[in-house]
């Protein structure tokens, strides 16, 4: 089932005040919902499928978000469960408690304090730590990275950083001293600008 609402009083009735979250159900089954409106909540939101330009709420807890763009305190176990993602900006300080854990997140800019996913496309990237798949992003500046693939112009570590087939980038480096980055089984090309 989907609906869609074009103001904030349209959704009124899906708040429960006891738990502070709007939870779209209908007959006991999260529902998908199309918010022709921005959404600015001190509250969480729970539903199937949301579709949305802007989202700003505590939690956000939804099978797929496509949102133009998604600010919360916390995305996934407060925060957003999600196989895609599609975004320009997410910015929250825990992503799926400090995680984000979606198969594909495209978006322009990622702040998160640990990132889980399978596929991550993005412009930049700040996370503490990240494991991934697959990481395509102009700017990559973590803690420790794991990845079967990576893609980036810049680099930025902390103690580690290694993929399992390969990594393309135009500069790698640790803000540590005693540091290592390595691929597995591939190769590790770095290319310099002429």
């Amino acid at each position: 089932m989907s609906k869609e609402f074009n103001g904030l009083e349209e959704i009124e009735e899906y708040y429960d005040k006891e738990t502070n979250t709007y939870i779209f159900k209908e007959n006991g089954e999260c529902i998908d919902i199309k918010l022709n409106f921005d959404l600015n909540v001190d509250a969480s939101i729970k539903a199937w499928n949301i579709k949305a330009c802007n989202i700003n709420a505590n939690d956000i807890k939804a099978y797929d978000i496509d949102a133009g763009n998604i600010g919360a305190c916390d995305i996934n176990a407060g925060d957003i469960k999600a196989c895609n993602i599609k975004a320009f900006d997410i910015n929250a300080w825990d992503v799926i408690a400090n995680d984000i854990n979606a198969l594909d997140i495209k978006v322009k800019d990622i702040k998160a304090n640990d990132i889980y996913a399978g596929n991550i496309n993005a412009w930049n990237i700040d996370a503490c730590d990240i494991k991934v798949k697959n990481i395509k992003a102009n700017d990559i500046a973590a803690g420790d990275i794991n990845a079967w693939n990576i893609d980036a112009c810049d680099i930025s570590y902390w103690e580690v950083c290694f993929a399992y087939n390969s990594i393309k980038c135009k500069s790698i480096t640790s803000k540590r001293e005693n540091n290592k980055h390595f691929v597995l089984d591939g190769k590790l090309e770095v290319e310099e600008d002429d």
